[in-house]
């Protein structure tokens, strides 16, 4: 694992991964004109793009320019007020070119020499039905298509989105203005973009993930259309993992059910362990589903299915890290992998602030979730990496990788 210094400190390339997420990058222009013919480099914040440091982490890469713009251009009338924040979002991260080459700077000082995954035609393409695979799915890293949010927020809707969430303020303004809600996205359009990615785009995991809804018959309706769907393609096979983000149901028969149909791990994610904190800031999930079920769910997963099979997301930065620990600690007791995702503030204030944690914060992290996932086995999947996500960097850095 690559070291860099930061501030006159040493630091690691996961330590760095969290600084890029969270502070974002300005990119130069020459850098686009060199690269966006060959490599995954686009200026729509959609698209997802990643940078590759020179020991292969993968960190997502948010060139903060094109960022605010498209911010400015979508932000609905009722929060115009966000760009208020924009003061808070500078960065001293940039992407340049150097004698040829793409180098990545901390201010004057050069940190790395990454790299670019190769240029795709994934976000041209659409399906059968012509639902467009940019803004209904995205590719992660190396080897992962996500999706974003199969079906709306129903929490969202019902005016208590989490606070971190763009798509649950999207949902939120939607309904508030009377709009129908969109869709859920077809079993076989879903089908069809995940075949597309496996066949095209190097994807060997695939992550679903949806709103949270009142009614979890509803949600299981789609999340088996989806799975059956994928076991009725034709010579379809995935080498990696199939994950399940889900609002946690009453009946933890249907988390059988989508295990007997494919799943490899499900996620219930409380995202917050502070329950006060919860309250303000995912507030649909502690009114509407509480932490409660979220709790029993997961210890139901890890109890019948085994260490590691049931996960809980954390979003890395919007608690004190003492608050963090306890709520990590007691999951990784019950066999739950707590994961670890690296708030980005420039998508929404929360808590009415949008400056990212020091450092030291995220070395904490670091360190707690290495000796977590050591101490109780609780092995992320086996992956190149993602974008936000460090759960597998942060086990590469414990196992010496």
């Amino acid at each position: 694992m690559n070291k860099y210094l930061y501030e006159g400190q040493e630091i690691d390339s996961v330590e760095l991964k969290c600084l890029l997420v969270s502070r974002g990058l300005k990119v130069d222009k020459e850098v686009y004109r060199s690269f966006a013919k060959t490599n995954r480099l686009d200026i729509n914040p959609v698209a997802c793009d990643c940078l590759i440091l020179s020991d292969g982490t993968i960190v997502q890469l948010t060139d903060m320019g094109f960022h605010l713009k498209y911010l400015s251009g979508i932000l609905s009338w009722s929060n115009l007020k966000l760009l208020r924040y924009a003061t808070q979002l500078g960065t001293d991260f940039s992407l340049k070119m150097l004698d040829g080459d793409l180098a990545l700077f901390y201010k004057e000082e050069l940190l790395d020499k990454p790299s670019l995954p190769p240029k795709t035609d994934f976000y041209k393409r659409t399906t059968v039905s012509d639902l467009p695979f940019l803004g209904n799915a995205v590719l992660q890293g190396l080897d992962w298509v996500a999706f974003q949010c199969l079906w709306p927020c129903e929490y969202a809707a019902a005016g208590k989105p989490c606070e971190y969430c763009f798509s649950g303020d999207y949902f939120e303004v939607l309904a508030r203005k009377g709009k129908p809600l969109p869709a859920a996205a077809q079993a076989r359009d879903v089908a069809e973009i995940i075949n597309s990615a496996v066949a095209n785009d190097g994807c060997s995991h695939v992550q679903f993930t949806g709103g949270s809804t009142f009614d979890g018959i509803k949600e299981a309706e789609h999340l088996l259309g989806y799975l059956a769907a994928l076991i009725d393609l034709p010579d379809f096979h995935l080498d990696g993992e199939l994950l399940l983000y889900i609002t946690p149901p009453a009946d933890n028969g249907l988390i059988d059910e989508y295990f007997t149909r494919g799943a490899d791990r499900i996620a219930c994610s409380l995202e917050v362990a502070d329950e006060a904190l919860a309250e303000k800031i995912t507030a649909g999930k502690m009114t509407f589903t509480t932490r409660e079920r979220h709790i029993d769910a997961l210890t139901y997963i890890a109890a019948t299915y085994g260490p590691g099979k049931a996960f809980s997301n954390f979003i890395i930065g919007i608690e004190p890290f003492e608050s963090l620990e306890k709520g990590a600690r007691a999951l990784a007791e019950r066999g739950v992998l707590p994961t670890s995702s690296t708030w980005m503030p420039m998508g929404r204030p929360v808590q009415g602030n949008m400056t990212p944690p020091d450092l030291d914060y995220y070395r904490r992290v670091k360190e707690l979730f290495a000796e977590l996932y050591t101490g109780y086995g609780l092995e992320p999947p086996v992956t190149r990496g993602l974008n936000v996500c460090t759960e597998r960097d942060i086990w590469n850095y414990a196992c010496g990788l």
